[in-house]
């Protein structure tokens, strides 16, 4: 059982060209399914039943698990039993009709611009190599948007400063040209000729941001990076996301096209960046709410009446 599992990863990774992160996250998903199904003492994945399946889910349920976890392991599990019927592993597919669970669509956190604006100057308020860094990190991602898991993976080549521009490779292996101007570029251009060098003895040639040893910098270091200043500005839920949801609300509520930002995040369908529209309606209703009289009309019947008694 252990062996077709790997070989579906291998075949994951090699003909569908899935990411690291997507292969991993399939991994844990069918390693905890096949700990479930060998402890129902199950040795072939031929005999597994939709009351097995059923049975998953429900032990899902009890765990508390998110329901996009659950869904993400559906998916998984129903992709793998297709690989299984399609490479002649088992004959029929206990999946087939297996319903994902509906997952609540949630509204991604994006900060104001003002807090925007204080984070991208923190790191400037220490020294060494690292606060050119962690700058011109911070400015690429709100910049251009881009996933961290995008910047992390960037090396040197893929940054064109004459050209104002920086290329990344997105999920599916999809490569994207974006933008990179003002500030951002010149936080890039102040790393690469002043710090990058100074971070370890013999730097990756190839990688873009190095950590204090001159590897490659992981996602895990950047969280633990991130993590630090959110603490000395008091945002307790900011995350490595949270610029990237930022730069699309900030887009969309400053007049950018959906299409634009689509192209921009590098997301396949338009749904789902539809979700950042839902971010800028429900802070015009805010607005909307704030300042126009009549959406005040019981605060304003109020101060009518007490006026009414005052004159009296």
């Amino acid at each position: 059982m252990q062996q077709h599992l790997e070989s579906f990863i291998q075949y994951l990774a090699g003909e569908r060209g899935l990411s690291t992160n997507t292969t991993a996250a399939y991994r844990t998903d069918l390693e905890q399914f096949t700990t479930f199904i060998v402890e129902r003492q199950i040795q072939a994945w031929g005999h597994v039943s939709r009351d097995d399946l059923f049975a998953f889910l429900l032990f899902l349920k009890e765990k508390r698990y998110a329901t996009s976890t659950v869904a993400r392991r559906t998916a998984a599990i129903k992709s793998f039993f297709e690989y299984l019927v399609a490479d002649g592993v088992i004959s029929a597919n206990p999946t087939e009709h297996l319903d994902s669970p509906r997952v609540d669509r949630y509204l991604p956190k994006a900060i104001s611009v003002h807090q925007v604006d204080e984070l991208l100057e923190l790191p400037l308020t220490s020294t060494g190599p690292e606060a050119l860094r962690d700058k011109a990190m911070l400015e690429l991602l709100y910049a251009t948007g881009m996933r961290v898991s995008e910047m992390v993976a960037l090396n040197v080549e893929d940054v064109d400063l004459a050209a104002q521009q920086v290329r990344c490779i997105g999920k599916g292996n999809k490569e994207r040209v974006l933008p990179i101007v003002g500030t951002a570029a010149t936080a890039l251009e102040e790393y690469l000729d002043i710090s990058r060098g100074q971070l370890g003895r013999s730097p990756d040639p190839q990688a873009l941001f190095l950590n204090h040893r001159g590897k490659r910098l992981t996602r895990q270091g950047f969280w633990l990076i991130l993590k630090g200043y959110a603490e000395r500005l008091g945002l307790d839920d900011l995350t490595p996301h949270t610029l990237r949801h930022s730069f699309a609300t900030h887009m969309l509520n400053n007049g950018a096209d959906l299409r634009s930002v689509q192209e921009l995040l590098g997301h396949a369908s338009i749904s789902t960046t539809q979700i950042y529209t839902q971010v800028s309606t429900d802070r015009l209703q805010q607005v909307y709410d704030e300042s126009h009289p009549r959406a005040r009309s019981e605060e304003v019947d109020a101060d009518s009446a007490e006026l009414t008694v005052n004159v009296a």
